[in-house]
């Protein structure tokens, strides 16, 4: 980013007490130019008290929206208090600060930036149903971006300012919208798109739950995100 350009790292958490002051002091830490805004979304815990404590801005939604509804939020802040980029980051520590400059330095060519777990860095590895439905959303949105998108499901992500203003106003906060959905919307209207090799870490708190049972229904759900997004006008 150009010197006096400002950055907001967007945190959508749900319950995330156990890992958000420890997420927010590295961001704190490895980025002491830029603002923290942890979007609590409905939590029952103590998420927002923590990243209270660990020097971060709050805001607070009344109920549960999942993570498009969290971000559809942050980005109206963003555009509000007139931004120059956001980078969104996940409250469980599996995404690593230090790879943010990387994707803030492509703004100034590209809209949208996506860290890509599948692109030659880091173990990081899907198996089974899941690796399809990746595999099909990455074909299909590579070919409307127009470039090679090998991560189109991943929630690290930088936006400048043209994509934070389209953001602010249009998010979908259905299942998945908040990854296939944005790229199709994206894409189809003409911003750059590109995507940067990221190492994912192990989560600082929490239990992924991963079964074949939940993976083929997300192969299911995101084949409809998909076919949704296409047909959508």
């Amino acid at each position: 980013m150009v010197d006096g350009e400002r950055l907001l790292i967007i945190i959508p958490a749900f319950n995330e007490a156990a890992s958000i002051g420890d997420v927010v002091g590295e961001i704190r830490g490895e980025l002491p130019a830029a603002d923290v805004l942890v979007v609590d979304d409905g939590s029952t815990d103590h998420t927002a008290a923590v990243a209270i404590t660990a020097g971060a801005r709050v805001a607070r939604l009344p109920y549960n929206l999942g993570v498009g509804g969290a971000m559809r939020l942050g980005y109206r802040y963003a555009h509000d208090h007139d931004y120059d980029a956001a980078v969104q980051v996940d409250a469980d520590g599996q995404h690593d600060p230090r790879y943010v400059p990387k994707l803030v330095d492509l703004l100034g060519d590209h809209d949208l930036v996506i860290g890509a777990r599948f692109a030659g860095e880091g173990e990081y590895t899907v198996r089974g149903p899941r690796r399809w439905a990746m595999a099909v959303l990455s074909l299909v949105l590579s070919g409307l971006a127009g470039t090679t998108l090998t991560d189109t499901t991943s929630g690290f992500r930088a936006a400048n300012r043209r994509m934070i203003e389209m953001f602010a106003h249009w998010y979908p906060v259905e299942y998945l919208g908040d990854t296939v959905e944005t790229l199709v919307h994206a894409a189809r209207r003409g911003y750059r798109i590109q995507q940067v090799p990221v190492a994912m870490r192990r989560r600082m708190a929490g239990t992924p739950s991963h079964s074949p049972t939940r993976a083929m229904i997300y192969l299911g759900r995101a084949l409809a995100v998909l076919t949704l997004a296409l047909i959508r006008r």
